[in-house]
């Protein structure tokens, strides 16, 4: 895929909330929007190539709500799932114009995050401002499984793509939480408060978590950032049982605690998504409300050598979505409140 430094699609109107590259077809991209930065009116889902280098509008589709985000299926090229800010979900089909081919409604708030499973290719999951996380396959007209995640807004569930059966998830709650859904659990009557018990309870950050994503060649890496401006790493497998609370936020919460390998800081605002590279394992980029794209590694710095590798600061507004080129190293798209998506090769 021949990519120029940098490409720009302008899309009139709508601003947009999230962004993802096709796992078919290497110069595919797609765009979740709003009209009116999300807060009122419709969506648009907007179909994006690269062609000869420059990415062009290929064809959208238009909803009643605003899209907060997208995921592509992983067993069928021109399908894709969208969600939004009616609590609806839908299925569409490139191939079929206008209407989407499945909807649901269960969620009672805002849908802000989907992820499909690169393991159980026939499942994805959904995160909701109404506390809860559900599994869905788009064979079944109900979710599959609902998980009661947290007692606060949802920002995003992801499944791991090591272990198909486990799924992290973060929140206004300040935690990342980590649940395997082959174990138990409780049941709750409709209305009830409970939560579900994750396998792993993460305190990372001091205020709202707004995204997360697992590091794509080890396993328990899993990155954390939001509204304090920081980007953390943190290695699950070093939890303990006690954690320094008491026996019964033990037996709500599962094992409590993460390690921190990294903290990374240079944000002027809240990191609004991050997103592991998919071919360099100490690769990350961040997208932030201080208008700017990042590029970082983890990896050890000699000292006065900084994290922090590239800075993309052409957006004229809120930068609310990065994604790494599936197909080709080193090409990134990022998407922001400015109505524009840019495609580029940043220099690191």
């Amino acid at each position: 895929m021949q990519v120029v430094p940098q490409t720009v699609l302008k899309t009139p109107g709508f601003s947009h909330w999230g962004v993802a590259w096709s796992p078919f077809h290497p110069g595919r991209i797609a765009l979740a929007s709003s009209a009116n930065y999300g807060l009122v009116g419709n969506g648009r889902l907007h179909l994006a190539g690269m062609h000869n280098g420059h990415i062009s509008l290929d064809t959208q589709y238009d909803t009643q709500d605003g899209l907060y985000d997208l995921a592509w299926s992983e067993i069928h090229e021109n399908q894709l799932v969208t969600c939004s800010g009616d609590g609806s979900i839908k299925l569409w089909d490139l191939t079929i114009n206008s209407y989407p081919i499945r909807a649901w409604k269960e969620h009672s708030r805002e849908v802000y995050g989907v992820d499909w499973s690169n393991l159980e290719k026939q499942l994805f999951v959904s995160a909701s401002w109404d506390g809860l996380v559900k599994v869905w396959t788009p064979e079944r007209p109900q979710s599959i499984l609902t998980l009661p995640a947290h007692q606060a807004c949802v920002y995003q569930a992801m499944f791991s793509p090591h272990m198909p059966s486990v799924i992290s998830t973060c929140s206004t709650d300040a935690t990342v939480k980590i649940f395997d859904t082959r174990s138990p659990q409780p049941a709750f009557a409709n209305g009830t408060q409970g939560t579900a018990s994750p396998a792993i309870t993460i305190p990372a950050h001091g205020n709202e978590v707004l995204t997360i994503d697992w590091n794509k060649y080890r396993p328990w890496l899993i990155a954390s950032a939001g509204v304090d401006r920081t980007i953390k790493l943190w290695d699950c497998r070093m939890v303990t049982k006690s954690g320094g609370i008491n026996p019964a936020e033990v037996m709500e919460k599962g094992l409590v605690g993460g390690t921190c390998e990294n903290s990374l800081s240079g944000h002027e605002y809240a990191v609004r998504k991050i997103q592991w590279s998919p071919h360099q394992p100490d690769i990350l980029a961040s997208a932030s409300y201080d208008m700017s794209c990042r590029i970082w590694t983890s990896a050890p710095q000699a000292p006065g050598r900084p994290s922090l590798l590239n800075i993309h600061d052409t957006h004229t507004e809120f930068v609310v979505g990065c994604a790494w080129s599936l197909f080709e190293d080193g090409v990134i798209a990022s998407c922001s409140w400015d109505h524009s998506l840019h495609v580029y090769r940043p220099g690191f």
